[in-house]
């Protein structure tokens, strides 16, 4: 089975500053693999198998994909080459438009199946995948917790509110997986060293159009506390809290 998995790039979290005004600063940010992706990556690896080809997929800006260390990151999680559109439009971009300059990849690369993940780790829109299944044509889920390939066809479960779906998809076809799909493994030392040796390919991206704008980005306010205190047991307190709790309900 021919695999593409897609990964996104993003910054990592813990280095994220956020201003006075709320506006966050990138610019010491370090770049990681959506945490997301990784259970697809994983997918990806488990489905394969030992006969399978896996191809990742990724797009975005250059400040985040011309780093080595990421490349090999991904590489090192199993797949066989890594297919890079980078373009610095991308830096921020919404899913309409990175699902655009993936689908003439993944028709040029070749697929039975694409396995996205459930959202990226900074926009977690959840559209990229089914926007991209759209694109390109072919049947597309989302919320998948199992993958199986049986008599030539894909079959997978969606853990869905009050039930479970079991549903049989003709290939090729786009899967988006949920984080319950698995645990991704930690690379070995031996990945880690074989990644350096494995093809990845820069493609040029393209224009980047989206049908709607990003107008700004802000940490919510954090709300005031108001650091009433209630000490004490007795029966007299319990009804001061339950007084001072319909206070704040009923604003």
């Amino acid at each position: 089975m021919n695999i593409i998995v897609c990964c996104k790039v993003v910054p990592e979290e813990q280095d994220i500053v956020v201003k006075d005004d709320g506006s966050i600063d990138l610019s010491r940010a370090a770049a990681k693999i959506s945490q997301y992706d990784l259970n697809a990556i994983e997918a990806a690896m488990n489905l394969a198998g030992e006969g399978g080809q896996v191809t990742a997929l990724t797009a975005g800006s250059p400040k985040w994909l011309e780093s080595t260390k990421i490349r090999k990151d991904i590489l090192s999680r199993g797949p066989h080459k890594l297919e890079i559109i980078m373009e610095p439009a991308l830096e921020g971009a919404l899913p309409d438009a990175t699902a655009a300059l993936l689908a003439p990849a993944c028709r040029e690369i070749g697929f039975d199946l694409i396995i996205c993940g459930e959202g990226s780790g900074d926009l977690y829109a959840q559209q990229t995948g089914l926007l991209l299944g759209e694109m390109l044509d072919i049947p597309a889920i989302n919320a998948v917790s199992s993958i199986a390939v049986e008599n030539g066809a894909l079959v997978v479960e969606r853990e869905l509110e009050r039930e479970q779906e079991i549903l049989e998809m003709p290939l090729p076809a786009l899967v988006c997986v949920s984080s319950d799909i698995n645990t991704p493994k930690i690379p070995t030392m031996k990945a880690i060293l074989s990644a350096a040796k494995k093809p990845a390919n820069v493609r040029e991206g393209g224009e980047v159009k989206s049908l709607s704008e990003v107008v700004s980005i802000c940490a919510p306010k954090a709300a005031e506390r108001k650091n009433e205190i209630v000490e004490g047991d007795a029966e007299e307190k319990v009804d001061a809290f339950i007084a001072m709790l319909r206070k704040v309900l009923q604003g």
